[in-house]
């Protein structure tokens, strides 16, 4: 067996930076046999400019919806932006399957080793099949009208058999977002995925919360342009977190995706309901779609930000697939939070999330979690903006 020795500049393995003077050592697939002294390591060794780091976990994103591709523009709202996906979401199948393979290749180039990925129809089996990218299929369903619950899970059900034929552990039945989905649904969907990671959109616009509370704003305006009677929903709640918070297994990984508009008392919610709550920042779409960021700072306090991991949300709603460029984009309005950190969002964190650490995410023996770099020839030290990425292994 042959082993390729890697010193860098700085190595990070997933939880922090090691000291100088260390090598990893792999074989030449990338399987981690260990951390050892420069001292001791020998001849031979490959010499890496800038940062060494496990691969990338993305841990929230649409790869379907490739096709979509600066088809919506930025800036609509979240209402805006989910009239648009309606009107736009159909195209012939070989378009929307060879958007999946740019997509997959363009995540594979930018270091992503794995991904939670949201799925409405079967178009991404074919591609997955490949195990190109480790994947978590969560098999998304949608229904406010409560009386539409058990046709709509009949529905979702067919589809998620597909991929539970393909991808029995990885696949669960999750929740679109608060506004789309009834508490029967809910109901349902707890039922059906015990023991199964779960996933939402939480709280993406300030709409969403005045939706609960008041019962009025964009969603009651874009219900009844589509016809829906809402007189069965009574909004007497303090925002969408507490209108369906109580309807999770408390004991399962739990995503809340965007967070862009979530409170510390909708975080305390969650996080008294929900053993393994995680909180996935998806920045870039924020901004392409709101124009705002979340505080990212609360997250940070829960659990000393081991809870926070990264995803790129979907082509319809973003330049690119690149959790580096997320990284960035939270490194630029928020300078002071460490390298170190940010990196173990979108490494170990990710992998936990998604219960794919036992081989990814860090540089820990037996582990074969990808190897990248992050080399950044404009700038010196650890500023992401306008770094590259070169994958090894």
């Amino acid at each position: 067996m042959s082993f390729i020795k890697f010193h860098a500049d700085q190595l990070f393995d997933g939880y922090r930076f090691r000291k100088q003077d260390e090598v990893l050592i792999t074989d030449e697939n990338g399987k981690v046999y260990g951390i050892i002294p420069l001292s001791e390591a020998g001849e031979d060794i490959k010499k890496v400019e800038g940062i060494l780091c496990p691969g990338f976990v993305n841990a929230h994103c649409h790869l379907e919806l490739s096709f979509l591709k600066g088809v919506i523009p930025t800036h609509t709202g979240l209402v805006g932006f989910v009239s648009q996906l309606m009107q736009h979401r159909n195209a012939a199948t070989e378009i929307i399957e060879q958007a999946i393979v740019d997509a997959e290749a363009e995540m594979i180039a930018n270091g992503i080793v794995a991904v939670g990925d949201i799925c409405n129809t079967p178009h991404t089996i074919a591609q997955k099949q490949k195990g190109r990218i480790k994947y978590q299929n969560f098999i998304e369903v949608a229904g406010f009208v409560p009386g539409a619950a058990e046709s709509r899970f009949n529905t979702i059900k067919e589809i998620a058999n597909q991929f539970y034929n393909h991808f029995p552990n990885n696949t669960s039945i999750v929740p679109h977002a608060p506004y789309s989905v009834s508490l029967q649904l809910l109901d349902k969907i707890k039922e059906h995925s015990h023991n199964k990671i779960f996933s939402i959109h939480n709280q993406e616009t300030a709409q969403e919360n005045i939706f609960f509370k008041e019962k009025i704003g964009e969603f009651l305006s874009l219900y009844n342009n589509l016809g829906v009677d809402l007189s069965f929903f009574n909004n007497k709640y303090n925002s969408s977190v507490d209108y369906y918070i109580d309807r999770i297994a408390k004991e399962m990984n739990a995503l809340f995706v965007h967070n862009t508009f979530t409170a510390k008392e909708d975080i305390d919610s969650i996080v008294k309901q929900i053993s393994n709550p995680y909180f996935c920042l998806c920045p870039a779409a924020n901004l392409y779609i709101e124009n705002s960021l979340p505080d990212i700072n609360l997250f940070r306090s829960v659990n000393s930000g081991n809870n926070i991991v990264v995803g790129t949300d979907s082509l319809a709603s973003n330049h690119s697939l690149s959790i580096l460029e997320e990284l960035s984009i939270i490194q630029e309005h928020h300078p002071t939070i460490e390298l170190a950190e940010l990196l173990k969002w979108a490494t170990i964190n990710g992998a936990r999330a998604l219960t794919l650490d036992k081989s990814l995410g860090s540089f820990e023996i037996n582990k074969q979690p990808g190897i990248i770099q992050i080399i950044n020839k404009k700038y010196l030290g650890n500023n992401l903006v306008n770094s590259t990425i070169e994958v090894f292994l």
